[in-house]
């Protein structure tokens, strides 16, 4: 039995200052300089289930200005690996970048423009499943039980109904989709081959860490404690992801990942700010639910849960994200309204881990076809119309922008401690902290005004609040308490002084 209370997390350090920008690589940008096949579709249509647009990593080369432009400095990929659908997580050549995507040579351009500007990158590890054409699945669709490789997945009898609808998949396939057959992790073979995919990618391309697809589903004993072994001893400051949607303390506890994708977070987040414009057909089916609204104390709890349940240095590392390729957009979740879609922007990168922008969101980019369709995976992923910047929302891309930088700017934000001020019906305010510096944050998701009387013992040593972010005069200490009023659907960033 491993003693667990020996372990301690050690996420990489950098991630405490890092600030991600997630890309669907199909949907971001496309290179004029790399040839292309003829069976597209227009940038702009809608998207569809199976189509292409045609993005690639050259692509992200020629607009890493605008995204330093923006403040970020970590990207995170989605699937790039040789795939015969648009989103790539039907894996065909775990050791080859997608041509369509501009091919091993474009990563490494990409890899190494981004490491000149500082940026930080990792990729999308699609481990649990593979695709029907991945070569050793492929050979036993050739030549069923006879072939070498039956034993990399779990086969349940013959002959395979890989394409036959009238029949029910008859081998493990991730949630009974036969298009992605699941292998058979017990298989050592097969999980020395994913060992050596995790390895390769940083070893011969210097990548900065995984973003780990649906782990839960890999239930061998080990295997992703070795995973975390391999992939340190080649990188000792490789950060590790895992998609999980639930609280995983089990899982952060350093032996196996360095962060979630924090959907927990990013519910709370949502409820508060816009909780009561989400439509639930937006949220149907999906593993979080950011409605209904909740208020301030509410918000206060799920904040304080969060808190608990993790170390501080995992808290500071977790990968805290509003949307991604598996959500309604922020501003359609939003209802269309940009204040609260701000209000959440602020606390993503105002509370402690993270905050991870889906490429996009920063300018409005919609993503559902009416307000009141059920959300289709596909309505997130449009293109992103830079041939357009009429479609772009200017006064959401800068105030993104300077939420950002407020981030980049003071360090309490990325590494500082953290302590709640007050929380009410609409009302939330806390502090960041260290060293010298110290910033309160406060907002209010109401439709009126709160009044905040914050007692100098909560900020002690400080004579006068002055702006950091938010358009009010400075704040003075009168009586022992500074009070502060929010406007509505607004949130104010104060630096104690």
């Amino acid at each position: 039995m491993r003693n667990h209370a020996s372990i301690e997390p050690d996420p990489p350090a950098w991630v405490r200052n890092a600030v991600f920008y997630q890309i669907f690589p199909d949907r971001f940008a496309t290179s004029h300089s790399l040839a292309k096949p003829n069976n597209l579709e227009p940038w702009l249509s809608d998207p569809t289930e199976k189509g292409y647009k045609g993005g690639d990593l050259v692509g992200i080369v020629e607009h890493l200005d605008y995204l330093a432009d923006l403040g970020i400095n970590a990207l995170y990929l989605n699937p790039i690996f040789q795939s015969a659908c648009n989103h790539r997580y039907h894996t065909y050549d775990y050791f080859k970048v997608d041509p369509l995507l501009g091919g091993d040579s474009a990563l490494r351009l990409l890899l190494e423009e981004a490491h000149r500007r500082g940026f930080r990158l990792i990729l999308d590890g699609v481990f649990n499943h593979a695709s029907r054409g991945f070569f050793q699945f492929n050979d036993i669709l050739e030549n069923g039980s006879a072939s070498p490789w039956i034993d990399w997945f779990i086969i349940e009898e013959w002959p395979l109904a890989a394409y036959d609808l009238s029949r029910p998949a008859n081998y493990a396939c991730w949630w009974n989709n036969r298009a992605l057959p699941k292998f058979n992790t017990s298989n050592k073979q097969a999980w020395e081959f994913l060992m050596s995919v995790a390895e390769y990618w940083l070893e011969e391309f210097d990548i900065d860490g995984w973003r780990l697809d649906v782990p839960e589903e890999i239930q061998t004993p080990g295997f992703w404690e070795e995973f975390r072994s391999r992939v340190r001893s080649v990188r000792d400051d490789a950060y590790i992801v895992g998609e999980i949607w639930d609280e995983a303390p089990e899982w952060l506890r350093g032996d196996r990942f360095d962060a979630t994708m924090n959907y927990q977070l990013a519910a709370a987040i949502i409820a508060f700010s816009a909780g009561q414009y989400v439509n639930p057909q937006l949220v149907d089916g999906r593993a979080y639910k950011p409605f209904p609204q909740i208020d301030g104390a509410e918000f206060a709890q799920r904040v304080r849960q969060q808190l608990s349940i993790y170390s501080w240095d995992t808290t500071l590392a977790q990968f805290n994200l509003l949307g991604s390729h598996d959500t309604a957009r922020l501003i359609a979740l939003a209802g269309g309204n940009l204040d609260a879609v701000k209000l959440a922007t602020l606390l993503q990168v105002t509370l402690p881990g993270a905050p991870c922008v889906y490429y996009g969101d920063e300018i409005g980019l919609q993503g559902n076809r009416t307000p009141d369709a059920p959300f289709r995976d596909f309505d997130s992923r449009r293109s992103f119309p830079w041939q357009q910047p009429e479609q772009w929302n200017l006064e959401l891309l800068a105030y993104t922008k300077e939420a950002i930088a407020l981030r980049n700017e003071y360090l309490s934000l990325r590494q500082g401690s953290f302590r709640e001020l007050a929380a009410d019906q609409y009302s939330y305010a806390f502090t960041r902290s260290v060293e010298e510096e110290t910033l309160v944050v406060a907002v209010n998701s109401g439709e009126n005004s709160a009044d905040l009387t914050l007692d100098q013992k909560s900020i002690p040593g400080s004579q006068v609040l002055t702006p950091a972010l938010g358009a009010f005069s400075s704040i003075p200490l009168v009586d022992g308490v500074f009070s502060i009023s929010v406007p509505p659907k607004t949130g104010l960033v104060l630096r104690a002084g």
